[in-house]
Order: C-alpha cells, then sequence, then structure tokens
C-alpha cells in the first residue's frame, strides 16, 4: 500500500521558518520525481517545490531563495525548508511523488503564518 504522509506544519510568526517533510513508504522512492504544492483558501493548487529522482530542483518564483526543497532516498522522505515566511505563505501543503503513470498523493499539512 502507498502511502505519503506530510508532516511539520503548523502556526508561525512572518519571518519564521518551518520544516515540513513527506515520508513515502510502499513505492521505489529514489526513481520517483517528487512535487510540494499548496492551495491557498479560494485559490487554485500551485506548485511550489520539485525534486527530480536525480537530484536536480525546480522552484516557484514565489519562493526562490526562501525555500529548499531536498530528499533523503535513505530515508524514502522529502524535506521542504521554509524560511522568510510570509501570510501568503498560508496555505495547505502536499506532497505528490511521480513516476510515469504512476502517481501518488498526501493528504496535506496546514501552515499558517501570523502574528
Amino acid at each position: 500500500q502507498v502511502q505519503l504522509v506530510e508532516s511539520g506544519g503548523g502556526l508561525v510568526q512572518p519571518g519564521g521558518s518551518l520544516r515540513l517533510s513527506c515520508a513515502t513508504s510502499g513505492i521505489t522512492f529514489n526513481t520517483y520525481t517528487v512535487n510540494w504544492y499548496r492551495q491557498a483558501s479560494g485559490k487554485q493548487r500551485e506548485s511550489v517545490a520539485t525534486i527530480t529522482s536525480g537530484g536536480n530542483t525546480n522552484y516557484a518564483d514565489s519562493v526562490k531563495d526562501r525555500f529548499t526543497i531536498s530528499r533523503d532516498n535513505a530515508r524514502n522522505t522529502v524535506y521542504l525548508q521554509m524560511n522568510s515566511l510570509k501570510p501568503e505563505d498560508t496555505a495547505v501543503y502536499s506532497c505528490n511523488a511521480h513516476w510515469f503513470t504512476r502517481n501518488y498523493w498526501g493528504q496535506g499539512t496546514q501552515v499558517t503564518v501570523s502574528s
């Protein structure tokens, strides 16, 4: 059974940091590309960051230089380090793992940036 489980969300003040984790099981993790997506209330879901099986990364312009995606293949886990958080980063963050036609989602974790 494939599972993607996000953790690390919460309430943080503007300028603060959080690290999200996406722990996977049931897949050959090191072959998958993993994306972090977010969806704010009333808005469309957007891709925030991507990491390929080879470790190449890509970021949305809105988070570039503030967020860092990384992967630990030994732990089957992807991380999203989020620094200098802004209120507009408030959203539900979800991870997605995909390889050819196989596509899996986690349940999401809430990130709220507020004073």
